[in-house]
């Protein structure tokens, strides 16, 4: 039960046609979710593994993406720990409390903090009953970086100078998040997840030597529990985080690039310097927005240089956007850049 260009993706087989999906492809610029969330609060869609499953089923049965992604909210590890988290329409989620050298020690560990996360391998486990069989299915964690982000600032804004006044923190905090991290990801491949993705929205918001020095060791430390299982998108970054050679040896099963990134520049690169595994990604999904003419002939744009280059030249490319689906996004420019990537690389 999985999706035939998916698996060949992450085995990097040469393709034509490259598998589809998207970030946030199940979310509020959905019709499908729109009309369940009238009726439920976004905690009970998470947190109800059939409601769950409903709202990732929808995208799949509209769009007709080739992957499906788990729907949950990357902030629940933490809520697991003990931060306490609401989700209001007007604020968005809110923690309990943040983080600091005072309260640090407050953080359950994860033989007891895994019990709040247990729900998501019954989520996906009824994801994966409904779905169809020709459809594949992840799942995602945040990143101890992005976590961390969340966890002293509350929010992911700005040049996060009250994180960066905290680094000293970040160690301690991983040693007590990474356990738990590793259990949740393993619930989640329970569940009936391919691979899981690690995502890592607030990394482009720090220098690469920090990058490297700080978050990049926590992070190959989780994904070498997994080796070739965990795919990983960060947004904001450019090559130079990436000069460490655990990019290129397997460890990871593939990454995600955002916009910023020239999707052919990457797919033809040499393999000494290219990243192993698959590369997802990256047209800007603030074009979408475009007036549907406008948007077309600027995806067919987009894709022309990767279209020029042989599939062996596109070996593991993933389709999809340089972030994720954008609140009130046309409905009509998805269904459009999904049914011309299949036109032009049919």
């Amino acid at each position: 039960m999985a999706n035939k260009l998916f698996q060949a993706a992450l085995r990097g087989e040469p393709l034509a046609t490259p598998p589809i999906w998207f970030m946030r492809q199940a979310g509020r610029y959905h019709a499908h979710y729109q009309g369940l969330r009238k009726k439920h609060s976004f905690m009970e869609l998470c947190k109800n593994p059939t409601l769950a499953a409903q709202v990732a089923l929808g995208p799949i049965l509209d769009f007709d993406f080739d992957v499906s992604i788990f729907f949950s909210d990357l902030l629940f590890p933490l809520e697991a720990m003990g931060m306490g988290l609401t989700y209001t329409d007007a604020k968005g989620p809110e923690l309990g409390w943040h983080l600091s050298a005072d309260t640090i020690e407050r953080l359950k560990p994860a033989d007891e903090a895994i019990e709040g996360l247990l729900f998501q391998r019954e989520a996906l486990s009824e994801t994966r009953r409904v779905l169809p069989a020709t459809k594949s299915l992840i799942g995602f964690v945040g990143s101890p970086w992005t976590l961390f982000t969340y966890a002293v600032q509350g929010r992911h804004a700005g040049s996060l100078q009250d994180v960066k006044a905290e680094l000293s923190l970040f160690p301690r905090f991983c040693e007590i998040l990474l356990p738990l991290l590793e259990r949740n990801i393993q619930i989640q491949f329970d569940g009936g997840a391919e691979i899981v993705m690690v995502f890592d929205t607030a990394a482009g918001e720090i220098s690469p030597w920090v990058y490297r020095e700080l978050v990049l060791p926590q992070i190959t430390a989780l994904a070498r529990k997994f080796p070739g299982k965990l795919g990983y998108y960060s947004k904001g970054t450019q090559a130079s985080y990436f000069t460490d050679s655990v990019w290129r040896d397997g460890t990871f099963a593939g990454m995600g690039i955002d916009h910023r990134w020239d999707m052919a520049s990457v797919l033809s690169a040499p393999a000494s310097s290219r990243h192993s595994g698959f590369t997802q990604g990256n047209f800007d999904e603030a074009l979408l927005f475009n007036r549907e003419d406008e948007f077309e002939s600027r995806l067919r744009r987009y894709l022309d240089p990767i279209r020029t280059l042989p599939p062996e030249k596109r070996l593991g490319w993933v389709c999809g956007l340089g972030h994720g689906v954008l609140p009130k996004t046309p409905e009509a420019n998805v269904r459009k850049m999904i049914q011309t990537v299949r036109e032009v690389f049919r």
